[in-house]
């Protein structure tokens, strides 16, 4: 799927090719002051599967080259 997923807007079905990136991506994570994580961030890094999310995000990076 393609453009907004509402299906609604002006940008149904346009594919932007805009790079999108997860904030708990190590390439993200480190242009984060860590008193900045560790305030706001820290607690949902434990929550979350971080390394699933990367690997979601980069099979759909390949997959769209």
């Amino acid at each position: 799927m393609h453009g907004d997923p509402s299906w609604v807007g002006p940008l149904t079905g346009v594919a932007l090719g805009l790079p999108v990136f997860h904030i708990m991506e190590p390439e993200i994570k480190t242009q984060i002051s860590p008193e900045v994580f560790n305030k706001h961030l820290a607690l949902m890094e434990i929550a979350l599967d971080v390394e699933k999310i990367a690997e979601g995000l980069n099979r759909v990076r390949h997959r769209n080259k």
